[in-house]
């Protein structure tokens, strides 16, 4: 299984990022992807989910909408009227985690939120 998250940056408060996350090693259709999040000092935190039908459910509020696309096996976060409070590292996660991999995240991609 790899999982690599890309697209993070520094943007300013009020604007928009759309991170992707691009997986292999596993059926990517057959699994629901969640995004999560871990600011500085916090415990990491589920962002949105989406399911292999594209059912999605939001954890943070409507700014954030989750998207997939089963033949690039890829995931998207697009992130809208970005607060300061919104930095952190960003992961994607299949769940339930692929035989073997329940302790393994990819390296995130890191949003930082400032003007």
């Amino acid at each position: 299984v790899q999982l690599v998250e890309s697209g993070g940056g520094l943007v300013q408060p009020g604007g928009s990022l759309r991170l992707s996350c691009a997986a292999s090693g596993f059926t990517f259709k057959s699994y629901d992807i969640y995004w999560y999040r871990q600011a500085p000092g916090k415990e990491r935190e589920p962002v949105a989910r989406i399911n292999t039908v594209g059912g999605a459910a939001n954890y943070i509020d409507s700014r954030f909408t989750i998207s997939r696309d089963n033949a690039k096996s890829t995931a998207y976060l697009l992130m809208n009227t970005l607060k300061p409070e919104d930095t952190a590292v960003y992961y994607c996660k299949p769940r339930p985690s692929p035989p073997g991999t329940t302790d393994y995240w990819g390296q995130g991609t890191q949003v930082t939120v400032s003007s």
